[in-house]
């Protein structure tokens, strides 16, 4: 967020590509699983009456949103990269396939992930439900958003 109490910091998020194309010239493979809760709070959203599916589905746009704007940021900077989501939108992201994940990381683009298409799971479970060995599973979010 930088200095802004919401939205997209361009400074931040250059920043951030930066550090992540650090890491990656130590040879180092990248994935990585972004929220959005900078821009919107689907757990706080349906706790004031908002239906709770429209609010979570809200809140994975957002993390499309975010991941766009990292993935400019990265392409900017020379740093090849493809948003994946499992809510389909294929004009800006590809839809998430754990195989083509996996033969994009082969090939050492860097995945974005944005919104896990399921409601009642967070982000943060995002890395685990595509991740080896889960085959899907993950875990109902249980935190204030």
């Amino acid at each position: 967020m930088g200095e802004q109490q919401f939205g997209i910091d361009p400074a931040v998020t250059t920043q951030i590509a930066r550090d992540i194309q650090e890491i990656q010239q130590l040879g180092v493979q990248t994935g990585i699983v972004i929220g959005g809760g900078n821009l919107f709070r689907g757990l706080a959203a349906s706790a004031r009456g908002m239906d709770r599916a429209t609010a979570d589905y809200m809140g994975m746009l957002a993390t499309v949103i975010n991941a766009l704007a990292l993935q400019d940021a990265l392409e900017h900077i020379g740093v090849n990269t493809r948003v994946a989501t499992a809510i389909e939108m294929r004009a800006v992201a590809e839809p998430f396939i754990r195989r083509r994940a996996v033969r994009h990381m082969e090939r050492t683009r860097r995945r974005l992930r944005g919104g896990n298409g399921q409601s009642v799971f967070h982000d943060r479970h995002g890395g685990g439900l595509a991740g080896d060995g889960n085959e899907g599973r993950g875990h109902p979010e249980r935190h204030q958003g």
